[in-house]
């Protein structure tokens, strides 16, 4: 529960949980970033921070440049009888939709930088397309933005394939990007989560910081904060000065609060 965080450069479990969600949620807003310009044509001039839209348009770049180095390679096996997947749209197809779309949304977020009157949240991703409103359960943001939203660009896909309307790499990318899309959405939610919880632990955690302050805590108190018993002969102030420590290490304003409370109520 407890952790030096003023040492430079310690990792422990917290850092290494932080530093995996932010791989994984810059990798998943790379690949997902597309589809999400298309599923929330209205969101904010920050939704999108710079090094995701840079990646992303990398990789609208890089996607057709392989799949038609791919292609090459292929028909240049001797005897080999290659015919390109069925499909109307490629992988170029999609990147020419990508930076349209980009050249589209572009203008409409720089009037809104210079016009900052007509945002109200720069990191709102906007509401749902309006369709989704007619799917059960949509009344739900996050159960439309982890479930509904993924689980309808991964249903086009498959459609779009049988259709012969994408080809198969195209729908093959889609699916991956609805996946990236709910796990995106997924770490943006338990973010979220861990703050509020965080908070209610803190809250919790406060009155019997309270009573370990006043060497009045119990077992039980201690148990809910993860912290052992003192030994009996230890010396008073060294007791006083660790539960102090203690105190400041998990939240001194949630403490101090504690013992405002407790004087109001005393009076």
């Amino acid at each position: 529960m407890f952790s030096n965080d003023s040492e430079p450069g310690e990792m422990n479990v917290e850092h290494l949980q932080n530093t995996a969600l932010n791989v994984v949620d810059m990798i998943c807003s790379v690949i997902s970033c597309p589809v999400e310009m298309i599923l929330r044509p209205w969101y904010g001039t920050r939704y999108f921070p710079v090094p995701v839209m840079f990646g992303s348009g990398v990789l609208m770049l890089l996607l057709p440049a392989i799949a038609l180095l791919f292609t090459s390679v292929v028909q240049m096996i001797p005897f080999s009888r290659y015919a390109p997947p069925p499909g109307l749209f490629d992988f170029a197809s999609l990147t020419k939709l990508y930076f349209l779309l980009s050249i589209v949304h572009g203008i409409r977020l720089w009037r809104r930088m210079i016009h900052m009157e007509l945002e109200q949240h720069s990191r709102y991703e906007g509401p749902a397309l309006p369709f989704f409103a007619l799917i059960p359960k949509s009344q739900s943001f996050w159960i439309t933005r982890i479930v509904l939203e993924p689980g309808v660009v991964f249903l086009a896909a498959i459609v779009l394939q049988d259709l012969f309307i994408v080809q198969s790499g195209l729908g093959i990318y889609l699916e991956i990007a609805a996946l990236a899309l709910g796990v995106k959405n997924f770490v943006s939610w338990f973010r979220s989560w861990e703050f509020l919880r965080e908070q209610l632990d803190l809250a919790i955690t406060g009155p019997g910081i309270a009573k370990l302050l006043d060497n009045t805590a119990t077992q039980e108190d201690l148990a809910k904060m993860h912290i052992a018993s003192f030994p009996k002969n230890l010396d008073p102030k060294i007791r006083q000065a660790t539960a102090a420590h203690i105190a400041r290490a998990i939240s001194p304003e949630t403490i101090l609060t504690q013992k405002e409370d407790e004087a109001h109520g005393a009076d």
